[in-house]
């Protein structure tokens, strides 16, 4: 694991974009002390040209009570984690969420609720602001469980002839992955994911599959269909609390699903002044064009 976590901490610090560091520092400067780290992720990382793009961050807080001053706020984000927030910054569109060091954690490991997490962590981050040491740590710590967690879960689940291609297991984790939350990215996007960068994916293998100890086959599928309820589930509750939290929600999500899908989603004035609303009213259609999934 120490290998491991020399690698994470390495990719981790990794330069990024001034312009994203300074975005990371508004967001931490909102939550004051609370304010634990912030993590830049997603396909953002792999692009020099971030105008016209929604930045991808997650600040971890040391907890809800601290960082909120309503007490509504965090009620619902441990009760639905996480949160999420928009950031319009320096002319740069962004979204974050945030979790709490505790829950983040739990969720980067094999005691996570969901795949969301994990799943995001066991791909390539960047630790953009800390408070200190010991949240840098705190941070190294957390995701190093990440890439662990997402392989020994998918080891049971391989298919014949995978098991000894290391970038066939990622392949088989991340499409397994997207199978347990509406996904608005087409389906060979899991495989695309390893292929941007083969030989970080396999040096992250050669790291971790020595200390997994893998599910039997048969706790990993009851593992795998917990994960498909519980996350088709709660991607529609955190849909439900983005109404609440995230002003322009509803116009996010066709963008995403616009981007992602190849659709042309139209939003209508009615739905934006009920985006809830439009937002159960979208989802029936989006499943049956299958746009999402």
């Amino acid at each position: 694991m120490s290998d491991l976590k020399s690698l994470v901490e390495a990719e981790l610090s990794l330069r990024v974009d001034l312009r994203v560091s300074a975005m990371a520092a508004a967001i931490a400067a909102q939550y004051g002390s609370a304010a634990r780290a912030v993590l830049f992720y997603g396909s953002c990382l792999r692009t020099s040209d971030l105008d016209g793009q929604m930045l991808d961050f997650y600040l971890i807080v040391s907890d809800y009570r601290a960082a909120y001053g309503k007490r509504w706020l965090a009620a619902a984000n441990r009760l639905i984690p996480p949160n999420v927030f928009p950031l319009q910054y320096q002319g740069l569109a962004g979204k974050y969420a945030v979790l709490s060091e505790d829950d983040f954690r739990r969720e980067c490991s094999a005691r996570a609720k969901t795949v969301s997490v994990w799943a995001r962590f066991a791909q390539p981050s960047r630790l953009v602001w800390s408070a200190d040491e010991e949240a840098k740590s705190q941070a190294v710590e957390s995701i190093a469980l990440a890439a662990p967690t997402l392989l020994a879960f998918t080891l049971p689940m391989l298919r014949e002839g995978e098991e000894a291609d290391a970038l066939a297991i990622w392949r088989r984790g991340f499409a397994l992955t997207y199978d347990c939350e509406l996904r608005a990215e087409r389906k060979e996007r899991p495989g695309s994911i390893v292929d941007a960068d083969p030989q970080r994916y396999q040096a992250f293998a050669e790291a971790a599959l020595p200390g997994i100890r893998p599910f039997s086959s048969t706790a990993a599928r009851q593992i795998w269909e917990s994960f498909r309820k519980r996350g088709k589930r709660a991607s529609v509750l955190r849909l439900a609390k983005a109404s609440a939290t995230f002003a322009g929600g509803i116009d996010y999500l066709a963008w995403k699903i616009n981007r992602h899908a190849g659709t042309d989603i139209k939003i209508a004035p009615w739905q934006r002044r009920w985006p809830l609303l439009g937002a159960v009213t979208l989802l029936p259609r989006l499943l049956k064009r299958g746009a999402i999934r």
